[in-house]
């Protein structure tokens, strides 16, 4: 059986890995060892946190949304269940936005929906 050498495959291997790696600190960007495990851990948390920041973001929405209820006197949950009853169809992102940018509007929102 021939000897298989993989020169320039296994370079390519390395080469992938160590430009993922490209900017960590000290050997994590440099040694192929200790970079392809710092490559792994930091794919497997991009992944995590591509859905956490979804869920990040919902709360701050909500966060908003409840500040500018209680401003107008409405708990969260009674400002959208009566927003769900008047068949407002805003969602939380736009009602967060609104509550920040523009509080009058979202005061007429408020009032409103109570009706």
């Amino acid at each position: 059986m021939a000897r298989v050498k993989r020169g320039n495959v296994a370079r390519k291997r390395r080469n992938k890995i160590l430009r993922l790696a490209r900017g960590f600190r000290g050997g994590n960007g440099t040694l192929f060892r200790t970079a392809n495990q710092r490559v792994m851990k930091a794919l497997c948390n991009a992944y995590r946190d591509r859905r956490r920041r979804k869920r990040d973001f919902r709360r701050l929405w909500i966060a908003r949304i409840n500040a500018a209820a209680r401003l107008n006197g409405l708990s969260y949950s009674k400002f959208m269940g009566s927003l769900k009853k008047a068949d407002v169809r805003i969602n939380r992102k736009m009602l967060a936005q609104l509550a920040v940018t523009d509080p009058q509007t979202f005061t007429n929102i408020a009032v409103n929906s109570k009706i």
